[in-house]
């Protein structure tokens, strides 16, 4: 059931993303279409379509989002994501929280200690060994979107 929920939130992204464009206007991908399109973020795409974030992170921007992979999320408790799913205050407050206002590349994140997210906690940030933000390990980065950048990261990290 969750897949072909899944499944149908990615078609009606894609289709919504294309909706409105003339096929002779060749155009950057936001950081929802990159997200959809790379096939390893539904959950996050369903997570955003529920906490109704959608049309914030195809907004304007930039944005540097640190994206679970579906593997990620697999990694929660049982019953965690079903939870979150239906309490959208707290899963807000959790997808905020992978969010950074600004285009942070990994050049710049290396330098830095903290960030700061939109849910307003502050990310720590570990470049000792690999780079860490929070207990999570970023396994890609720099994958640029017209709105911003996203970091793969692969566990979901929680506000304190």
């Amino acid at each position: 059931m969750r897949k072909l929920f899944a499944s149908a939130l990615v078609l009606t992204l894609v289709a919504t993303s294309a909706a409105g464009l003339r096929a002779s206007e060749p155009r950057a991908k936001d950081i929802v279409d990159t997200a959809v399109a790379a096939g390893s973020f539904t959950t996050l795409a369903t997570a955003l379509q529920a906490a109704g974030l959608i049309d914030t992170l195809k907004g304007k921007g930039p944005f540097t989002v640190f994206a679970p992979t579906d593997e990620a999320f697999a990694k929660l408790p049982a019953g965690t994501l079903e939870a979150l799913l239906k309490d959208k205050a707290k899963l807000t407050a959790i997808l905020t929280y992978h969010v950074v206002a600004g285009k942070v590349m990994a050049a710049d994140v290396v330098t830095l200690k903290e960030a700061k997210s939109l849910q307003g906690q502050m990310i720590k940030i570990d470049t000792s060994m690999g780079v860490k933000v929070d207990d999570a390990n970023v396994v890609k980065t720099d994958i640029v979107c017209s709105n911003g950048v996203i970091h793969v990261i692969d566990s979901v990290i929680l506000p304190k």
